[in-house]
């Protein structure tokens, strides 16, 4: 078992910045994929970002692409998502999930942990 536990979420302006974390726990031996999913109220969870086990292949939604980066550091059992340039649309409940997979995985269904989640809102 892993357990995620996310933190760094709040409330932003729009144009603002904000950096989350996740850190996991439990069974972290295993090579995950791990991934930011994001559920805004009304709307179906969909992917933000996910990075490969070795950090050198990254996915991104086109809704996020130049302005979100993804990183990870195994020594740390920690996954980051630096949001940039921050819309009102990205207001959501994110979550931190990891796959079993050496290689990035965009699909929901295929993710084996998840975090609670944590709220990002951003004003216009």
């Amino acid at each position: 078992q892993v357990q995620l536990v996310e933190s760094g979420g709040g409330l932003v302006q729009a144009g603002g910045s904000l950096r989350l974390s996740c850190a996991a726990s439990g069974r972290t031996s295993s090579n995950y994929c791990m991934g930011w999913f994001r559920q805004a109220p009304g709307k179906e969870r969909e992917i933000v970002a996910a990075i490969s086990w070795s950090g050198r292949s990254t996915y991104y939604a086109d809704s996020v692409k130049g302005r979100f980066t993804i990183s990870r550091d195994n020594a740390k059992n920690t996954v980051y998502l630096q949001m940039n340039s921050l819309k009102p649309e990205d207001t959501a409940v994110y979550y931190c999930a990891a796959a079993v997979s050496l290689v990035v995985v965009t699909t929901y269904t295929r993710y084996d942990y998840w975090g609670q989640g944590t709220q990002v809102t951003v004003s216009s």
